[in-house]
């Protein structure tokens, strides 16, 4: 995994989803009435313009399409969107271009049109392969309905990955690994394994709240981690990141745009970006609520409601975080030249001493597999 040399990437949120899952505290929302796409689009292609002249001369290495759910999106909506980013930046030869979709049979159907738009791999929000477990989850597909549309998946497209959810009430070590064999049989190069969060605002937050749904306990909970772990290395799918397992070389270069600190321009209802302008790293992000996002860029090119100067030492913190949820690490000598401080060597040696990091002949800088599970404590440790 070579780091691209300045890696531009670009997030599309679609805000939309025929329903709203009960775990889900992503900005996205249910309408009843028809999205009116054309008007979307023409938004979208403004705040495009507007973003590519705070950030102009970049060459795009990936575009991502997340949501809410982008496989409600006509084909030629997603095509109108991807000229927009070729007019107004260069785009480079080899670019990833991901799109989200829902695996029910209605959103497979659009698959070829996606590709003939210029999509070129699929994430699929698969979630689980029981129904019992999919309908728990609020999911609008069944088991068979998901393996169908990854089928049609691996026919429309070379690249494709699907997402898990695991540590669900009632799991077992036993039947997560018997799950994640099934996974990677239909997975090919990338599966996205997620443990199941509550999170505050959530119908399975006051669910979990009132007693009404048990979650694995912190034993089990770990013991599903390691199953993950040895499950997928021994199939080939080692983990490249926290949550993310791939083949050598099918890594998702979008994410790792994110996890290694490079420029990314946030487009659509509640997006968020990282550019530099003028030698200044910006921290961006965009009205939440479509509708209002839609007004504001209507009215002045821009959906924009915080943007934020990051001094060197947050700008320094945001490497770390997200840099140690890599197993490739991080270059201590980038921190120290972001924050203009090194890393505290007596810290290091602590915690290469409990065995929660390790470094490299050459100084870089890893989470273990033992330290993976306490991740933020080893941020917080080292960034104190």
């Amino acid at each position: 995994m070579e780091a691209e040399q300045n890696a531009f990437g670009i997030y599309v949120h679609w805000p939309f989803c025929l329903s709203k899952c009960p775990y889900c505290d992503f900005n996205s929302h249910v309408r009843h009435a028809p999205v009116d796409e054309e008007r979307f689009v023409r938004a979208f292609a403004r705040e495009i313009e507007t973003t590519a002249q705070r950030a102009p001369g970049r060459e795009v290495s990936s575009i991502f399409l997340g949501g809410g759910t982008p496989s409600l999106m006509q084909p030629q909506t997603v095509g109108a969107i991807l000229d927009a980013i070729g007019k107004h930046w260069r785009v480079a030869g080899d670019v990833e271009v991901t799109l989200e979709a829902n695996p029910t049979s209605v959103e497979a159907t659009r698959f070829r049109g996606y590709r003939s738009a210029g999509v070129n791999r699929v994430s699929l929000g698969v979630q689980a392969l029981d129904d019992v477990s999919l309908k728990a989850l609020g999911r609008l597909h069944s088991a068979r309905e998901a393996l169908d549309a990854v089928a049609i998946a691996r026919s429309a497209f070379d690249r494709y990955s699907f997402d898990l959810i695991y540590a669900r009430p009632g799991q077992t070590p036993q039947m997560w690994a018997d799950e994640l064999k099934l996974a990677i049989g239909e997975a090919a190069e990338h599966l996205s394994l997620y443990q199941l969060t509550i999170e505050e605002g959530t119908p399975f937050f006051g669910l979990h709240a009132a007693g009404k749904l048990q979650t694995p306990d912190e034993a089990t909970a770990r013991a599903l981690y390691d199953v993950t772990q040895d499950v997928c290395a021994k199939h080939g799918l080692p983990a490249y990141e926290i949550s993310n397992h791939a083949r050598e070389g099918a890594e998702c270069r979008h994410n790792l745009v994110y996890w290694r600190g490079e420029e990314y321009a946030g487009i659509g209802p509640g997006a968020h970006g990282r550019l530099d302008i003028n030698g200044v790293r910006h921290a961006i992000a965009t009205e939440k609520r479509p509708e209002s996002w839609l007004m504001r860029v209507e009215a002045s090119g821009h959906g924009v409601v915080t943007d934020d100067i990051l001094n060197s030492e947050e700008r320094a913190d945001e490497f770390l975080l997200m840099g140690l949820r890599l197993t490739e690490g991080i270059d201590p000598r980038r921190y120290q030249a972001l924050s203009g401080r090194p890393l505290d060597p007596a810290r290091i040696a602590l915690l290469r001493e409990e065995g929660a990091i390790s470094v490299d002949a050459d100084g870089r800088l890893r989470v273990t597999q033992a330290g993976f599970p306490v991740l933020d404590a080893v941020v917080a440790d080292l960034a104190a």
